[in-house]
């Protein structure tokens, strides 16, 4: 395993387990005990994906120390405020049976979301979270928080694969030494990804899966990054990416492959907004 090094100090893994769309909490559970099994140190969850209860059965139960595991939550947007923010590290902290978090983030960059940031940065301050940052910020918001806060962010956690390189975001986290993450780093398999001439040529020279070249890719630009899986043949194969190095021709080459150079970041329509507050972590999944 790599560590990448935050701008507090704190070192975390390259890579980790993303925990998104495993609704079943029996199925939850196993997958992250299978993951740090095979080797995985860093688990990353959120309060809208409804599995914390279950991820944190699975550190109880999978034997690892918790000091040697790097925990990530975030608080959604229907707790963007000061005391939001507080509840919402209560709620996370008891469903995952644990007194701390490792990473803490804002999940959406809506409603109140510096009286959040205010809040998150006492639970810092008082080591109830050992480094705090924000998620699905564009290149805008994020430079507006570095600027107005005292404490900047330690993570960007934001959509970057190939096809979406997020130039103009991570640009910006570069004001604070901010650390880009990684979230759907195969682009979720649309568009054609895995079959991507340039990526299968480079994954074949290395004897390689074009999965592993996509995160050797990340890993290797210092990017942290966190594929979901839910079987075990693919965790452990996502995590043996270490033993190989791409080159510069090749981090080239994948350079050309972006779809959406000049983007600043994510989809902030209107619709997408009024669906985003919609959604309750206190309520129930309804699908």
């Amino acid at each position: 395993m790599e560590y990448q090094t935050l701008n507090n100090g704190l070192q975390i893994p390259k890579l980790g387990l993303g925990v998104f769309q495993i609704w079943n909490p029996q199925e939850c559970q196993e997958i992250v005990e299978q993951a740090l099994a095979c080797g995985y140190r860093a688990i990353d969850t959120a309060a809208v994906y409804y599995n914390e209860a279950a991820v944190g059965q699975a550190l109880r139960t999978s034997g690892v120390p918790r000091k040697e595991i790097t925990l990530t939550s975030k608080l959604w947007l229907t707790d963007a405020s000061y005391e939001g923010a507080k509840r919402a590290f209560a709620r996370s902290t008891e469903r995952l049976g644990t007194d701390y978090l490792d990473v803490f983030l804002i999940h959406q960059p809506y409603g109140d979301y510096f009286g959040a940031w205010r809040a998150m940065g006492e639970l810092y301050q008082t080591g109830q979270v050992k480094a705090i940052g924000v998620s699905n910020f564009s290149a805008g918001r994020l430079t507006d928080l570095i600027l107005a806060a005292k404490i900047p962010p330690a993570i960007n956690q934001i959509e970057l694969h190939p096809y979406r390189q997020a130039h103009l975001q991570r640009q910006a986290g570069e004001l604070a030494d901010v650390i880009t993450e990684a979230w759907s780093p195969f682009h979720q398999g649309r568009d054609g990804i895995f079959q991507d001439l340039v990526l299968h040529k480079i994954a074949a020279a290395h004897q390689k899966t074009v999965a592993q070249v996509i995160l050797r890719w990340q890993t290797q630009q210092g990017l942290i990054t966190i594929p979901k899986s839910v079987h075990l043949e693919r965790m452990q194969e996502n995590l043996a990416i270490f033993d190989f190095r791409l080159s510069s021709a090749e981090m080239a080459a994948i350079a050309e492959l972006d779809q959406v150079p000049d983007s600043n970041g994510p989809d902030e329509s209107t619709e997408l907004v009024q669906r985003l507050h919609q959604i309750n972590p206190d309520q129930p999944r309804t699908d």
